[in-house]
């Protein structure tokens, strides 16, 4: 199921844009229409949608200003506008079509078919991608995981990795180096690749590498400090599994 959110600040081509996904596409759903910029902010970061219809003019913020706020895109961009002298803005942020106001039904199939091809093939190959590498990892015993970004898959090295931070549609990865890799997956998502490496889940907004731990602070919760002295909350409910992990003979 793709899930979509509409954006727009004029409501009747929320209404045409919706009733013709729901006449057309059973697998497209509408997870959110707003009306603002600021109600599309929160709606991309809780509903993590796969495909974004977006007005260009709106009042408060306008479109382009809207993407600044969101990047790096993990959705695929339908942009909509009365004009088109938007067009070599357009073509710089990516966006997968161009719906010039007043558009109709012809205008917006092609728009969404198009749109929809690139997720499919998106997704069909992030799931070879996972594939391929946990076959890899259990054959050749690889120390490394590939980390989908916006430039594509970079490999990096298990040991490499401190802590990974939730950070709105993407996951920040700090390494050893001082590096702060931007990843486009959430952070269940990279709990799911750094499976069978010594990783676990301390917050909603944390994971930490064991082997990066240099001390535990006693509290509610506690607080890890990391190998580059960072101070990280652990949340009441992770706690036990934590120290579980922390002194595996005690447990």
């Amino acid at each position: 199921m793709i899930k979509a959110v509409i954006v727009d600040d004029e409501e009747h081509w929320c209404e045409m844009l919706t009733a013709l996904i729901k006449e057309h596409w059973s697998d497209i759903q509408i997870a959110s229409v707003t009306h603002s910029a600021t109600e599309a902010l929160q709606a991309i970061e809780v509903y993590e949608p796969q495909l974004l219809f977006l007005d260009i003019e709106m009042p408060d913020m306008n479109g382009f200003q809207l993407l600044d706020k969101v990047k790096p895109l993990c959705f695929e961009l339908i942009l909509m506008a009365y004009d088109d002298h938007n067009a070599v803005n357009t073509i710089n942020s990516g966006a997968i079509a161009y719906l010039l106001k007043p558009f109709g039904p012809i205008e917006v199939k092609k728009a969404v078919e198009k749109a929809r091809q690139q997720i499919e093939t998106k997704f069909s190959r992030e799931q070879l991608d996972s594939i391929l590498q946990k076959v890899h990892q259990k054959l050749h015993a690889i120390e490394k995981v590939a980390l989908p970004t916006i430039e594509g898959l970079q490999m990096v090295a298990v040991s490499s990795i401190i802590y990974c931070t939730s950070n709105s549609n993407y996951t920040n990865f700090v390494l050893k180096d001082h590096q702060k890799l931007q990843v486009c997956r959430t952070l269940k998502e990279a709990e799911n690749i750094l499976e069978g490496h010594p990783f676990i889940r301390v917050h909603h907004s944390y994971i930490v590498n064991l082997n990066e731990v240099k001390k535990y602070i006693k509290g509610e919760g506690g607080i890890l400090i990391m190998s580059d002295n960072t101070n990280i909350n652990v949340s009441r409910s992770y706690k036990e599994m934590l120290l579980k992990k922390l002194q595996p003979g005690k447990h």
